[in-house]
């Protein structure tokens, strides 16, 4: 039997990606290798993961805010961003998470649209994982209509009172800054009220973060509410350069970008543990990889995760280029790789029988989370309506 080649090396990964930032990803693998993957599966029966003592490492890795420039932030490439997001999600998707909500959403929004002042309290934070935010947008009754969502901000002399809850928060719980979106008094010009967004303290009077719990997906996330009754914030908590909605949304394109390339990492480790247990696992007097079925199925799952490596890297590379990335190319990109990475680990697992639907073997647990990877940052029927209005040029979302 010849030696066999890792899926990397058929696809000839080493030539997509440039050597220094193949080194760089080979250094986040070699940490979450050592310190997070033979904890991960019970992590996720147990519904937790110690946020905390991991952002800590991940920011001495340089991980939080990698892709920001200044204020202890790396500045890396999008590139290389997007390859730590694809070994954070070869471990698991709630690992991705914690990172790309704290670095693409909470830090990029104060990095991007927050006071100097703002910036140079929380980034240098942030980025060494000494303190750890969240993004407030979701609601409980509004997710993929922002513009619907019901928390207020109002004026008190000089101060602003928030009230309002949002929904299917990740990291509020133990979250020591967030970002929150709300609706002013102040209008655009057809007379609707104009969202702002608000760096708010966690331990403000009045902000409560409660954890949910009983989640089937994401399980190794700790994702909570965050309910707001009658904040007081000074003035300067408003984030100046950010009016509207384009604010928000904008932070959602960031992270979606991560997605892209972090469930490419999923699929990865689905399709190496099955081509592991299937050269061992012997069946009929034969290892299950002899089996033409099983060739099959293995064969079928690489293809699909080439394309979706592939159609990350181009992106990358649109994000790193002059011109930069599109929503809408954000949008095939979230829309394709989670269903396709989705799809793939469904299908390997059943090359592991039974053992497949334990913790000891990743296939099911990386399935599950994807299902809730499909639905956040835009679900995958918001994306199709996004990339269908590019190729038609008509609407259809709802007027």
């Amino acid at each position: 039997m010849s030696a066999t080649l890792s899926p990397d090396d058929i696809l000839g990964l080493d030539s997509v990606f440039e050597e220094d930032d193949l080194e760089f990803a080979s250094i986040v693998k070699k940490w979450l290798d050592e310190n997070v993957r033979d904890k991960i599966g019970d992590y996720f029966l147990d519904a937790t993961i110690p946020a905390r003592e991991l952002a800590e490492g991940l920011g001495e890795l340089g991980l939080l805010g990698m892709h920001l420039d200044g204020y202890g932030c790396g500045g890396s490439t999008a590139t290389q961003y997007g390859l730590a997001c694809r070994e954070l999600e070869a471990v698991d998707s709630g690992l991705r998470s914690l990172v790309s909500v704290q670095g693409s959403l909470a830090m990029f929004a104060i990095h991007h649209f927050g006071s100097e002042a703002q910036k140079e309290e929380w980034l240098p934070k942030m980025a060494a994982g000494k303190a750890i935010g969240c993004f407030g947008l979701t609601e409980p009754d509004v997710g993929s209509d922002p513009s619907g969502m019901k928390t207020t901000a109002k004026k008190d002399g000089s101060d602003w009172i928030l009230n309002g809850a949002k929904m299917w928060i990740t990291n509020s719980p133990v979250s020591d800054v967030m970002v929150v979106w709300a609706k002013t008094e102040e209008t655009d010009s057809k007379g609707k009220p104009v969202v702002r967004g608000f760096v708010v303290p966690s331990d403000t009077e009045g902000v409560q973060t409660p954890e949910i719990h009983r989640k089937i997906s994401l399980r190794a996330s700790i994702t909570g509410e965050i309910v707001l009754d009658n904040v007081r914030l000074p003035e300067d908590a408003m984030l100046p350069e950010a009016k509207g909605l384009k604010g928000p949304l904008s932070c959602l394109s960031e992270a979606r970008y991560g997605i892209v390339f972090g469930v490419t990492g999923a699929a990865r480790d689905a399709l190496q543990s099955a081509l592991d247990y299937t050269g061992t696992r012997i069946q009929f007097d034969r290892p299950l990889s002899s089996f033409q079925i099983s060739q099959q199925k293995l064969a079928k799952a690489f293809g699909q995760y080439s394309q979706i490596t592939l159609l990350a890297a181009h992106l990358g590379k649109l994000k790193d280029s002059e011109n930069g990335v599109r929503p809408e190319q954000i949008s095939l990109g979230k829309m394709v790789n989670v269903d396709t990475a989705m799809n793939v680990c469904r299908d390997l697992r059943a090359l592991f029988g039974g053992s497949g639907i334990t913790s000891e073997y990743p296939p099911l647990r990386h399935a599950v989370n994807l299902e809730t990877v499909l639905t956040y940052e835009g679900t995958h029927e918001v994306h199709q309506l996004t990339l269908g209005r590019s190729l038609t040029g008509i609407n259809a979302f709802a007027n």
